[in-house]
């Protein structure tokens, strides 16, 4: 009885939300270029304020006259400060949080999470599931156990500040109604070594009624394939209750068919655009490709023509200039007191009404060894088209280019841990350069005009990408792979685990 309360409830908490949530899709220019007025109002007499003149800021141009695009090294000044315990820096008050993530110039980022930033954290995460229970009418699983596959939740302070990973941050603040049916236990859940974790969490949950489960989509895998490894069933038969996969981090597509396999079955999936600077969107509709684009949580965004990106030229566009099926890096003014950030992402937007975009890949994440400036959207949709087209399942890729080759001419290098193989590999490799090709017309310039020869395929032993990140101690967690990059650091890595 009480298990059948807690749908019906959840049913129409649902639908009561998504009714709310139609003014700001329908509102969503106007609104962005209200919030922004506000957050420069707020922060007026903050250091950072005061030092870009916002008392002079009364529109969007206004503030892109005063305030440059700024990465991390840009605030850095302004978060050490922070650090050592001083106030009204970047934002009026003391950061809740510093969420500390890797960077790869900086060593580690503390990026600030104010007490007005991380209830928008929550209500994201909340609003997926209730768009979720609204549209697929099911809110069965809030009876089962739950698993979240997250960084420790246990935190450390700076001057007061508490200081994590933003997993083990959101840890602190899963509502009371979900912690009953919350895996895996705390013991479990603070230990460091991210292998030895998993082992234990498949203890604790290989017997339990678990409904849904949540995590970035390499680190399931490492859990699913564990658990039939000590089981030997798939993972829907050994949670013949489970009804959802919540995962975000990395583009979902290029695993679809290696968590099909793993899972025995299709399982309903939201896929979510969260990081450390904020919960960017969400998946609200089951029909058709594309996150909806939260316009209304504390952030203001601006767009960069990828072309453009980094030129002291470059425009910021805001959401009534963007152009769809274009890519522009991701810029963000939030209410954590982040002025114009380059958060790194590159979004592609597919739809206006309302706003939904798709995660096309990282500024820093590209290869364009000869000019052909290949994206991770490129790599990724042309693996799915061809992994469709070959019975064939990937466990991880990453392209790097070969442009010192010891004969014949130069290449992209495919570096793939394939789960199955397909039948005939050199057709495999036709097809994935042909997709290429389509996706890419420099590239596919380069082929023609035999300046680069068509890709060539390295098989990889088993769990050479876990290896890798083991490597790097960025194994677990929300840690990922690129999938490409410019030069050969993980390809040549890589090249130990050749098959």
């Amino acid at each position: 009885m009480l298990n059948f309360i807690k749908k019906k409830i959840a049913l129409i908490w649902a639908k009561k939300h998504v009714k709310q949530t139609e003014t700001f899709k329908q509102n969503a220019v106007e609104d962005q270029e209200k919030l922004l007025i506000s957050l420069v109002k707020t922060a007026e007499k903050t250091l950072f304020g005061r030092e870009h003149q916002f008392e002079n800021i009364k529109t969007v141009a206004d503030f892109r006259k005063n305030v440059g695009i700024a990465d991390y090294e840009d605030l850095k000044p302004y978060i050490e400060k922070v650090k050592k315990g001083q106030r009204n820096i970047l934002w009026t008050e003391t950061p809740l949080y510093f969420a500390k993530t890797s960077g790869t110039t900086s060593g580690s980022k503390y990026i600030p999470i104010s007490k007005e930033g991380m209830p928008y954290q929550i209500a994201a995460a909340q609003s997926a599931i209730f768009h979720y229970i609204n549209q697929k009418n099911n809110s069965d699983f809030v009876s089962g156990k739950m698993i979240f596959l997250q960084g420790s939740p246990e935190l450390e302070e700076i001057n007061g500040i508490q200081t994590g990973r933003l997993s083990g941050i959101v840890a602190h603040h899963i509502p009371n109604y979900l912690q009953k049916n919350r895996l895996p236990s705390l013991k479990t859940n603070l230990i460091e070594d991210w292998e030895t974790k998993v082992d234990e969490i498949v203890k604790e949950t290989e017997k339990e009624n678990m409904t849904l489960i949540s995590g970035i989509p390499p680190w399931l895998i490492m859990y699913f394939e564990k658990l039939i490894e000590r089981n030997g069933k798939k993972i829907t038969e050994l949670f013949p209750n489970l009804q959802l996969i919540i995962t975000g981090g990395v583009n979902y597509e290029p695993y679809r068919e290696k968590m099909k396999e793993l899972l025995g079955k299709e399982v309903d999936t939201i896929q979510t655009f969260p990081a450390s600077e904020g919960f960017f969107a969400f998946q609200d509709d089951y029909q058709h490709e594309g996150l909806l684009l939260l316009t209304n949580h504390g952030i203001f965004y601006e767009f960069v023509p990828l072309e453009a990106y980094g030129k002291p030229d470059a425009k910021r566009l805001t959401l009534k200039d963007v152009e769809l099926h274009k890519d522009y890096a991701l810029i963000l003014t939030t209410n954590s007191g982040l002025w114009a950030y380059s958060i790194g992402d590159v979004i592609r937007f597919i739809s206006k009404t309302p706003y939904r975009v798709v995660v096309s890949g990282r500024t820093k994440h590209f290869t364009s060894a000869f000019g052909e400036h290949v994206i991770a959207f490129e790599v990724e949709e042309a693996m799915k088209a061809t992994v469709e087209k070959f019975p064939a399942q990937i466990t991880e890729f990453h392209l790097a280019p070969q442009v010192n080759p010891t004969e014949g001419l130069p290449y992209h290098e495919w570096f793939i841990e394939f789960e199955k193989e397909p039948e005939n590999i050199e057709d495999f490799r036709k097809n994935l350069d042909d997709e290429m090709r389509k996706r890419n017309t420099y590239y596919d310039d380069l082929i023609s005009g035999n300046i680069l020869k068509p890709l060539l395929i390295s098989k990889l032993k088993r769990n050479a990408f876990q290896d890798y990140a083991k490597s790097e101690g960025k194994l677990g967690g929300q840690n990922k792979i690129p999938r490409l990059a410019n030069d050969r650091k993980i390809g040549d890595f890589l090249s130990k685990f050749r098959i």
